[in-house]
């Protein structure tokens, strides 16, 4: 999320509109995530007193989840403030005082790579040895050369190449690869390691991106989403605070938890109206449905000014004028054609298509003490065995080949003796399939073979994420997939009914009160 501005210099909205003089417009968020609960506070603030959030589970925050694990804080989602400048995450965090303890290895400037923190990056063999930190350094330097290459496709138009195939990963292992084995200097056991090298930058790049592998992230769109400028920062209190901060000024009354919902009924049709006669009349004592109470539900809703339905599992449906959709995309993408009636015009069904989203776990160790030197402050999988892969797929026992690394909190006066792994795609969901004992043994079996140190305990604590198998999220964020673009974004943010429908009347379209930029909005 990065800015909601409001607009109302309109004649025509539904503040100025004829549905003033009657009623306020009965307006539904489905989801209290981030872009739910600003969506809800800002229609608060400029005087929409109709609101009902509808939250499928059991707590407001979507895929931010902050755990209290003693005195640390640990985030099982969002974990960054991404830069400050204009930032209104940032704004709010800093004039709330939540800032005020992030240490400097909480902050950290320029692009980011999973933690950043002082000390140093131990890169490790699965033959047991560490690589040495010139020879890391050396080609790091090379990666983020191609890196900038990357950026470029959509940043100043350069036209793709059809063998790169349009692809981030097959792009950059290409170029990289022939940047090495062209290299005069370097004996062929060092370029075999560079190459190694290669394939774990790409699955942390595949982490930071939440694909399956670079290889599916569009590169002639790679370069579009840019970083807002300042510092990333950390909230030591965690990112729900965040949340809370959202959360204080919207009333109890609003919001239902535990509430998912089955269908939209955007563009009400005759055929519904026996059911809603018949579910109004089991539900009755029901806040939602004594809004209209006393109304005939057999009459044309359109008649009345509700020209939406909104159907939730528990069997009540909620009437309403407008709605704003802040559901993931990963649960657009099993549920929307049952989610939507009528179904969505095409274009959106194929922005749904085309746009990706996977899952980016986390895996919390937590030790008595560190096992780990005290510079070290993240330990890298190098797997000597993939240096000349064109695709790392792994079976499912195997699973645990696509963790790319394992991060060391600071300061452990904070976080004890914690290390925070990285895992994305099929294989995270392999992860949560498995219970904490297993993925304990696995990772302490990873551990030991690449630092070559047999004694390293088992952890006494195992925290993970499960965002791909959560029913209400399915996957951690989205990213532009081979074939798709920005313009699927604002295809998906375009409000419905299309204001050259003709299957329904033409209403002021919620945007023009409520201006958002968040990621996969849909306005109904």
């Amino acid at each position: 999320m990065q800015s909601c501005e409001i607009s109302s210099d309109s004649t025509d909205d539904p503040l100025s509109s004829g549905l003033r003089t009657h009623r306020q417009p009965r307006i539904v968020v489905i989801g209290a995530g981030l872009a739910g609960l600003a969506a809800t506070k800002i229609l608060l603030k400029n005087g929409f007193t109709d609101v009902t959030v509808l939250e499928a589970s059991d707590h407001i925050g979507g895929r931010v989840q902050s755990v209290q694990l003693g005195k640390a804080t640990l985030e099982l989602g969002a974990t960054w403030i991404h830069g400050a400048n204009g930032n209104p995450v940032y704004h709010l965090a800093e004039d709330n005082g939540l800032l005020e303890h992030t240490t400097d290895g909480e902050r950290s400037e320029g692009r980011i790579s999973l933690y950043t923190k002082n000390g140093v990056a131990h890169y490790q063999t699965n033959a047991g040895r560490r690589i040495p930190k010139d020879l890391v350094e050396e080609f790091s330097d090379l990666y983020n050369e191609v890196y900038e290459l990357t950026q470029e496709f959509f940043q100043n138009g350069k036209p793709v190449c059809a063998e790169s195939q349009n692809s981030v990963g097959v792009f950059t292992r290409d170029v990289v690869r022939k940047k090495i084995m062209l290299d005069p200097d370097d004996p062929e056991c060092t370029k075999k390691l560079k190459l190694s090298m290669l394939q774990q930058y790409l699955k942390v790049e595949s982490c930071e991106s939440s694909s399956p592998s670079m290889d599916e992230v569009s590169l002639s769109e790679f370069g579009e989403w840019t970083e807002i400028p300042g510092a990333h920062y950390v909230i030591p209190e965690g990112f729900m605070k965040v949340v809370e901060l959202l959360a204080q000024d919207i009333p109890s009354r609003t919001l239902s938890l535990s509430k998912p919902v089955r269908c939209i009924h955007w563009n009400y049709s005759a055929k519904h109206q026996q059911a809603i006669a018949q579910s109004s009349h089991t539900h009755q004592g029901n806040n939602h449905n004594e809004y209209y109470h006393g109304c005939q539900p057999r009459e044309d809703p359109l008649i009345f000014g509700h020209p939406i339905y909104v159907e939730c599992q528990d069997e009540e449906w909620i009437p309403a004028d407008h709605v704003i959709v802040t559901s993931s995309l990963g649960v657009l993408k099993q549920n929307h054609e049952a989610m939507f009636s009528p179904s969505l015009p095409e274009e959106k069904v194929l922005a749904i298509e085309k746009l990706g989203i996977s899952t980016t776990d986390k895996i919390f160790l937590e030790y008595e003490e560190p096992f780990w030197s005290p510079e070290c402050n993240s330990i890298q999988f190098v797997w000597e065995d993939e240096a000349l892969l064109e695709q790392l797929v792994y079976p499912e026992e195997l699973w645990y080949k696509k963790i790319c690394s394992f991060d060391v909190l600071y300061p452990p006066e904070r976080y004890g003796y914690m290390l925070s792994g990285w895992i994305c795609g099929q294989e995270a969901l392999q992860m949560e399939r498995c219970d904490d004992e297993t993925v304990a043994e696995t990772c302490t079996e990873l551990l030991r073979r690449f630092t070559g140190n047999p004694n390293i305990p088992k952890p006494w604590r195992v925290l993970r994420s499960s965002w791909g198998s959560n029913p209400f999220i399915r996957g951690s964020y989205s990213f532009t997939r081979v074939g798709s673009s920005g313009e699927d974004c604002e295809r998906l943010a375009m409000p419905l009914p299309y204001a050259n429908s003709t299957k329904a009347p033409v209403r002021q379209p919620l945007h023009r009160i409520i201006k958002t930029h968040l990621k996969y909005l849909t306005l109904v």
